[in-house]
C-alpha cells in the first residue's frame, strides 16, 4: 500500500481496486471534486462505465474538467442529481460504489448531504450490488448534521443480514472524536437467499 494511513481515501482505492475489472459499472454517488470517479473510471478501464452523482453544479464542472485532463470522460456519466433517486438513472447491476459524507470542501457547508436521501441511496445501491460487490463510505461528522447521519447510516447498515452483507468500520482512535472514518460493505459471494 503506497498510501499513508492517513489517507482514507487511498486506503480504500487500495480495497477497492482488487474488486473492479475493466469493463464493470461502478458509482460515485458523491463526485465532489472528482477524485474517487476519476479513480473509478481508470479502473473500469474503456470497456466499463461510471456513474456519477451530485447535487450540485459546481462539482461536476469540476469533476469534469479533472475526467478531461485524464482522457476518460467518455467512460462516465455525470448527473445533477440527487444519489437518493439513484434509481430513476440506474438499473443495472454494479460493482461497486463510492460515496464522501459531507461538503463540498472549499464551499458551502450548508450544503451538504443528508441522512433521508443518504439511506435511499444505499437502499438503491444495495438492489444493484452484484455478489462479491463493495460499497466504500467515507464519512464525515464535523459539520452540522453529520453525526446525525452518520448515526443513521451506521444504523442501517448494522441491520444488514449478517449472511448476506459484510460491513466494516475503521476510525482513528488517536484523532479528534468527529475525525473522519470509513465503512466498507460487501455483498457475499456464498449467499444465494
Amino acid at each position: 500500500m503506497n498510501n499513508r494511513l492517513q489517507d482514507i481515501q487511498g486506503f480504500l482505492r487500495t480495497i477497492l481496486r482488487a474488486s473492479i475489472q475493466p469493463g464493470d459499472i461502478v458509482l460515485d454517488l458523491t463526485a465532489g471534486r472528482g477524485r474517487d470517479t476519476l479513480f473509478l473510471a481508470q479502473q473500469v478501464g474503456g470497456s466499463g462505465r461510471v456513474y456519477a452523482f451530485d447535487v450540485q453544479e459546481v462539482a461536476l464542472q469540476q469533476t469534469k474538467i479533472l475526467l478531461e485532463e485524464h482522457q476518460v470522460e467518455d467512460r462516465v456519466c455525470l448527473y445533477h442529481w440527487d444519489h437518493g433517486r439513484l434509481l430513476e438513472k440506474v438499473q443495472c447491476p454494479v460493482q461497486a460504489a463510492m460515496f464522501n459524507l459531507g461538503y463540498l470542501p472549499g464551499h458551502s457547508q450548508e450544503i451538504t448531504t443528508q441522512a433521508a436521501s443518504t439511506l435511499a441511496a444505499l437502499e438503491a445501491v444495495l438492489q444493484l450490488l452484484r455478489q462479491g460487490g463493495v460499497i466504500a463510505l467515507t464519512v464525515y461528522r464535523g459539520h452540522p448534521g453529520g453525526v446525525e447521519e452518520a448515526a443513521a447510516v451506521e444504523e442501517f447498515l448494522s441491520c444488514l443480514p449478517r449472511r448476506k452483507y459484510s460491513v466494516l468500520r475503521g476510525e482513528y482512535i488517536n484523532q479528534a472524536l468527529n475525525a473522519p472514518y470509513w465503512i466498507l460493505v460487501q455483498k457475499n459471494k456464498g449467499d444465494t437467499e
